[in-house]
């Protein structure tokens, strides 16, 4: 006898056991009501939606889809006593206030162990009622011009996003969201700069979570018909669906942002200096400074509004000798520097387009060395640095490639805090000129 390795002599297996031991039942499809109601704005890839959830559930014989299009399909089908026959709800592309039966009945019904699922606008439906919010997870801001980006995967074992690897490149309306906590959903496909400007911060696109005994799963992307139409997009609301179902396992509990040095760097002595969640241990320069810096998913972000003048940020502990360890992602045209001691700077600039060696470049010790190889990567790319320094002597390595070799820097290379270069002082970013994001930025003292 041949056992195939397609499954369907298990399922053949199965079929006779059940039927040698009298069980003929088989469990019931999970039934889910595809709402595509709308009161605002309708988009135009709604048939579309509910093409591909009729495919979808058609092609997975433990899922059975109904669907919602009117008020009237909303007061049959969608009060309490209709919805005990249900298993949950998709929101695909709703927007404005639905006229639900009980809405305040309708989130505790999905709390009570149901799933919820919502794609793209439905973050713009019920913007009135904190119940609904709270229950989804965030709520729809606004978006601009649609956008080609890369989605960066934040857990390749969930079901909804295994199949990506560590990124998802699409072409969609990206949204911007309000009313949005990371520590209370479980990140699963984000943005680490904005969609249209590029500017550094956390950009979240899709997540899950529980609520209560109910599990809510939702995805901004999906406005567009090619995007429907997308098979790895489909994959992605497919395995989403299954897992609020209870039918596919994943992690739902809020991912832990606070960095932690690596065990191997950990035991060679570096100790984080950025904790990842908030400004523990930094202070501004100038204590009246625009409030520009914050913690985001993360990373230590610089955000300067248009027309304002941002501020240098200091780390409250002081350094002698040491190796510094950081990660930096700045847009195009940005400008910063991390200033060791609070006097050196290893200068941060946007020169991938014109690759020269200037003390003014990236990483150049700032108005006194230029780099002694042009290591640069494009903006919105990261980039990573090692600095140390003992005594007077200096060395830098840029994206793996040493640019400074035990150089000797006697002197504040400007905008120092002071000029004592040979005493302890602290680390000091600027955050005057341009905005930044920094990760990963961990310290071990050589004293």
């Amino acid at each position: 006898m041949k056992i195939t390795t397609n499954g369907n002599w298990f399922r053949l297996l199965g079929a006779a056991a059940l039927l040698a031991s009298g069980i003929t039942s088989i469990a019931a499809p999970k039934k889910l009501l595809v709402v595509t109601v709308t009161k605002g704005y309708r988009h135009g890839s709604i048939p579309t939606a509910e093409k591909v959830l009729g495919q979808l559930a058609a092609s997975n014989d433990d899922i059975e889809v109904d669907y919602v299009r009117n008020d009237e399909d909303i007061k049959t089908k969608m009060s309490l006593d209709a919805l005990k026959d249900q298993d949950g709800v998709i929101f695909a592309n709703t927007t404005g206030d639905l006229p639900l039966p009980d809405r305040e009945g309708f989130v505790k019904w999905i709390h009570s162990g149901k799933a919820f699922v919502g794609m793209h606008s439905c973050s713009d439906t019920f913007h009135g009622f904190p119940g609904f919010i709270e229950m989804l997870g965030g709520e729809f801001l606004t978006h601009h011009a649609q956008a080609t980006v890369e989605c960066l995967n934040q857990d390749p074992l969930h079901p909804a996003v295994s199949h990506f690897g560590d990124n998802f490149t699409v072409h969609d309306e990206i949204y911007l969201l309000k009313s949005f906590r990371r520590d209370r959903v479980h990140g699963l496909l984000t943005l680490d700069k904005h969609p249209n400007t590029k500017l550094p911060g956390d950009y979240p696109i899709s997540w899950c979570k529980q609520v209560a005994s109910g599990r809510v799963f939702y995805t901004s992307l999906g406005h567009r018909k090619d995007v429907w139409e997308n098979k790895q997009y489909q994959a992605h609301v497919l395995g989403g669906i299954r897992w609020a179902l209870g039918l596919a396992k994943g992690d739902a509990k809020p991912q832990d942002t606070r960095y932690t040095v690596r065990s191997g760097e950990k035991e060679g002595g570096f100790q984080p200096l950025f904790n990842g969640v908030d400004l523990t241990g930094w202070k501004l320069r100038k204590s009246d400074g625009l409030e520009s810096w914050s913690a985001q998913n993360g990373m230590l972000v610089n955000s300067i509004p248009a027309g304002k003048h941002g501020t240098d940020i200091v780390s409250v502990a002081k350094f002698h000798n040491f190796v510094l360890r950081y990660d930096y992602m700045i847009p195009a045209g940005s400008n910063s520097g991390m200033y060791l001691r609070g006097r050196i700077e290893v200068q941060i600039l946007d020169d991938h387009a014109h690759g020269k060696l200037e003390s003014g470049g990236n990483g150049g010790i700032y108005s006194f060395a230029a780099p002694s190889k042009f290591a640069s990567r494009k903006p919105g790319q990261w980039q990573s640095v090692e600095a140390s320094i003992r005594g007077d002597r200096v060395s830098v390595t840029l994206n793996g490639v040493k640019i400074h070799d035990n150089l000797k820097v006697d002197r504040g290379t400007g905008g120092q805090l002071d000029n004592n270069v040979g005493s302890p002082g602290p680390i000091m970013i600027q955050g005057d000129h341009g905005m930044i994001a920094l990760r990963n930025i961990r310290i071990k003292s050589l004293d």
